[in-house]
């Protein structure tokens, strides 16, 4: 078997050394590095939600651009209702209160399915849409750029997915100089704009040329102005929303005391999140620059015309590149959580529940990253292609978490549970009403992909739901009976190391295959955290107690090396015979359909490679059929 030593070293300086599980605890975030990490997603949606109302109400001539106001003020009132039903949220789920776990156990399981196949869609499109708008943002100041829109984007998203491999603390460092940045940028440009506004040197573009430019963007045939139009630009504006719920779902990411510290937090974001997002609608309007799509970006013809084309504009346009390719580090930071929640329960894979080397989910950061470069490549990295898909989701989201929340104070009905079921009840009224005005204005322009996808989902996490079901009676057996065990060999027989992970069918099948053959024997459990070692080692007394067990430690939750290191003691230890040999059987269950490996961890397969890497020349497996 042939080696990659080089690789190994590669991947240890890109993502770093392995952490321990007892330096979980340390990787929190502070209230400042939780606003640049959970804010990102909101913060860095001024860059494009005002643009898109703007693109929308363009449609229909210059003389539509006057709505931008009325519409802007409308999603701000949406953002403080939903922003004060989050702080609800975040009080009563102190250990996260995402949508799929409040509408699960308020609502249904179905529901709560249904909540998390919005919330993972809405994920994969904030990393998109983040990604691409970033692009935009570069290739409004380097204009020769365009035609590498796509590689830019996918180069994006493997930048942003190393720096989440690395963990939360690195990420924390990563982020917070730009979204501080961008923020400072974006006021001053307010501000700069207030003061040229009230003197009277704002240049604005006059009602012709406003006309002259959007009919020679979208033809002479533009549209008429109507309600229609008016919600479609209202849901396009709404992506200055997605993100917004990020802050509820990570409570267990804060430093103690975790619920109070998020709300605060919560408060800022939502705050700067208006001021931004009003400020540079009221400035496009007062302005009069509009927007046409693969253009120069809104935010960047604002800059243009308050700082010139000088270093404040050129710090602009890099403090809006990195935080809106960092501003995906928002789906980032939930999209593996709801994985690992999701795989806890047996709808998608549990090695989505796992930890990698640096303390986060990388199987769910992985997984992320594939499926949000696909959709760029599909949609060649353009905003407005792909905004059309977003939003629905995390709305729908928005409607079922709070109607979870008005269940959840019903149930209770302590101190103050009518206040706080009213404030949750009209966030679910409204952004269930919104939902339905995006859904009916986006549904031909791509949200039908959406209505389409999300049963899919569902009926796939009830699919792995099921395999899971049915491989747990397979392997079920008695866990209070001592169990009947094959007689040992006369003496002579093979030296023999049985690796378990769970007592179960399968194991206790390759225990019998071991015992049948080994004059000396041996099961090996590895303890990978968890605080289910010793509960484990009291059930193996109880049902298996001929067999001698050692439990081995892994800090860094690898099941490879410490059982490497153990069988190479082992048999250094009954080598004093070269003719004879040491035995190691690994117990695995065979599927019934090759698609249903992609469920299961493939350890076997790693274990054997490596143990044969090291020399090991018995290496069998048991198979146990499902």
């Amino acid at each position: 078997m042939v080696r990659f030593p080089d690789l190994e070293a590669l991947r240890r300086a890109v993502i770093g050394n392995p952490l321990p599980t007892s330096a979980h605890h340390e990787e929190r975030y502070s209230n400042a590095e939780a606003l640049a990490i959970l804010s990102s997603d909101a913060l860095s949606s001024v860059a494009y939600a005002t643009q898109e109302i703007v693109l929308v109400l363009g449609m229909a001539g210059a003389a539509a651009l006057r709505f931008t106001l009325p519409i802007t003020a409308l999603i701000v009132g949406l953002m403080v209702i939903v922003a004060t039903s989050y702080r609800q949220t975040i009080k009563a789920y102190p250990h996260g209160g995402g949508s799929y776990r409040v509408s699960q156990e308020n609502l249904s399981p179905l529901t709560g399915l249904v909540a998390g196949a919005s919330l993972s869609i809405d994920y994969v499109l904030t990393v998109a849409v983040s990604i691409a708008a970033g692009i935009a943002a570069l290739t409004s100041y380097f204009p020769d750029l365009e035609a590498q829109r796509v590689p830019l984007c996918l180069l994006a998203v493997v930048l942003v997915m190393v720096a989440n491999l690395r963990g939360v603390s690195s990420s924390a460092r990563l982020l917070s100089v730009p979204t501080y940045a961008f923020m400072g940028l974006v006021i001053t440009l307010l501000v700069a704009g207030a003061l040229k506004s009230g003197m009277g040197q704002l240049a604005t573009v006059p009602l012709a040329a406003q006309e002259r430019l959007l009919e020679q963007g979208h033809g002479s045939g533009l549209m008429a102005m109507g309600p229609v139009l008016l919600m479609r630009a209202f849901s396009s504006g709404c992506a200055a929303l997605t993100g917004i719920e990020a802050i509820s779902d990570s409570v267990t990411a804060f430093r103690p005391v975790e619920w109070r510290n998020a709300r605060r937090v919560l408060v800022v974001m939502t705050v700067m999140l208006a001021v931004m997002f009003g400020g540079i609608s009221a400035l496009a309007h007062q302005s009069g620059v509009v927007y046409l799509e693969n253009g120069p970006t809104l935010l960047y013809q604002l800059g243009e015309l308050i700082f010139g084309n000088g270093v404040l504009l050129a710090l602009l346009q890099l403090a809006t590149l990195m935080i809106l390719l960092l501003a995906a580090n928002t789906a980032y930071a939930d999209f593996p959580r709801l994985a690992a929640f999701l795989a806890q329960d047996g709808y998608l894979p549990r090695q989505l529940s796992s930890l990698g080397d640096r303390l986060v989910f990388s199987n769910g950061i992985f997984a992320l990253s594939a499926f949000a470069g696909l959709l760029l490549v599909i949609f060649q990295g353009s905003v407005s292609r792909l905004i059309p898909l977003y939003a629905v989701g995390v709305f729908l989201s928005f409607t079922l978490s709070q109607a979870g929340m008005v269940m959840h104070w019903w149930r209770l009905r302590g101190r103050g549970w009518l206040s706080k079921a009213l404030v949750n009840g009209l966030g679910a009224l409204i952004t269930g009403v919104v939902m339905l005005v995006l859904l009916y204005s986006k549904f031909s322009h791509g949200a039908w992909v959406v209505v389409v996808a999300i049963p899919i989902l569902v009926s796939l996490f009830l699919r792995i739901r099921t395999h899971y079901n049915h491989v747990a009676r397979r392997l079920r057996m008695a866990s209070d009976v001592k169990l009947k065990l094959p007689a040992p060999p006369p003496a002579g027989g093979t030296p023999t190391v049985v690796l378990v992970g769970q007592l179960h069918r399968g194991t206790f099948e390759a225990i019998c295959f071991a015992r049948s053959v080994a004059s000396d024997l041996v099961a090996v459990h590895v303890d990978l955290g968890g605080g289910r070692a010793e509960k484990f080692r009291e059930q193996w007394m109880r049902q298996v107690p001929e067999v001698p067990l050692v439990i081995l430690e892994s800090p860094f939750r690898s099941l490879v090396e410490p059982v490497v290191d153990f069988v190479k003691r082992f048999e250094t230890d009954h080598r004093k015979d070269r003719r004879r040999f040491c035995m190691i059987v690994l117990p695995v269950f065979v599927t019934r359909h090759r698609w249903e490996n992609l469920l299961h961890n493939q350890s076997t397969i790693l274990l054997r490679q490596a143990l044969r890497e090291r020399g090991t020349r018995v290496v069998t497996t048991v198979g146990f059929y499902l």
